[in-house]
């Protein structure tokens, strides 16, 4: 199933500073960005068109004839970012890595998902559990977790696509997809925003259920969070564009800096005390 594309014109523009007019001009003459279409007349474009303006951009600085920048910029293929965690670090490497065992990781990600909760939260939830099996575990308390919420997605190497009233959306991966590595979670909402992403070393032997280890990388800041969002829509349009759709077009929720400030605060401490209790260092 072919890419679908994620951006409207104008915020392809917003995204690399080029001028809708220019880049209009662009493709009237140069067929360039080329985009895709969607229902109707209207181009949408992705990932891989805003890294092919990034590309003439530079090109053009360093002294080539737009013709010539837009030739070599349309014979690259900008690769795909093969996961959320891998985006992230590439994005932002001031971004500090941990080492989790599994269920240090699952305390961490009950942390986030139940503050959310506590504030109500009613924009986005979203989590890749690996393995469907991992969701039915979860999957009654996801369903509490969705109920306020406007966006609720689950991926999994689900059987097939599924949709229920009440329920999270249902995305099926393939049993090898780099996401079948991947641990995420993103809320996003008017009182609280937050994302996690943490990705399982790979073990030379089959390794305990509890003792899985995984490389993590979290963050309460409202831009790293919305980069979370762009690159998850990006991942699932090949795979469920209709739901990819539904999450590049779920509006940001831009929790205030006072609202913010006061989510990070108390999830720090409600992940303190839960790891405390989940090892016994509690008073």
């Amino acid at each position: 199933m072919p890419v679908e594309p994620l951006l409207t014109a104008t915020e392809l523009a917003a995204q690399t500073g080029v001028p809708a007019g220019t880049l209009r001009v662009w493709a009237s003459r140069y067929g360039f960005p080329a985009g895709r279409h969607r229902r109707g007349p209207r181009h949408r474009y992705g990932e891989a068109d805003v890294e092919a303006i990034r590309i003439v951009q530079r090109l053009r600085s360093e002294g080539l004839t737009l013709s010539a920048a837009i030739a070599q910029a349309s014979a690259v293929r900008p690769a795909v970012q093969p996961s959320i965690f891998a985006g992230l670090r590439s994005r932002q490497p001031e971004l500090r890595v941990i080492r989790l065992r599994k269920p240090a990781l699952l305390q961490l990600t009950h942390a986030i998902e139940d503050e959310h909760c506590a504030r109500a939260g009613d924009g986005l939830l979203l989590g890749s559990f690996q393995r469907e099996r991992n969701y039915r575990a979860s999957e009654y308390r996801w369903r509490e977790l969705a109920r306020t919420t406007r966006c609720s997605i689950a991926v999994a190497d689900f059987q097939q696509l599924r949709a229920l009233v009440g329920a999270p959306v249902e995305v099926p991966i393939a049993a090898d997809h780099q996401l079948g590595r991947e641990w995420l979670l993103i809320v996003d909402s008017a009182v609280a925003c937050a994302c996690l992403a943490a990705l399982e070393l790979p073990g030379s032997a089959p390794t305990p259920d509890g003792a899985r280890m995984f490389e993590v990388i979290w963050s309460c800041e409202p831009a790293i969070v919305a980069q979370a969002r762009a690159l998850t829509a990006t991942l699932l349009a090949s795979i469920a564009p209709a739901v990819a759709e539904s999450l590049s077009g779920l509006p940001v929720a831009c929790a205030s800096a006072e609202n913010q400030q006061r989510f990070a605060s108390d999830l720090a401490a409600r992940a303190y005390e839960y790891l405390a209790a989940r090892y016994g260092e509690s008073d």
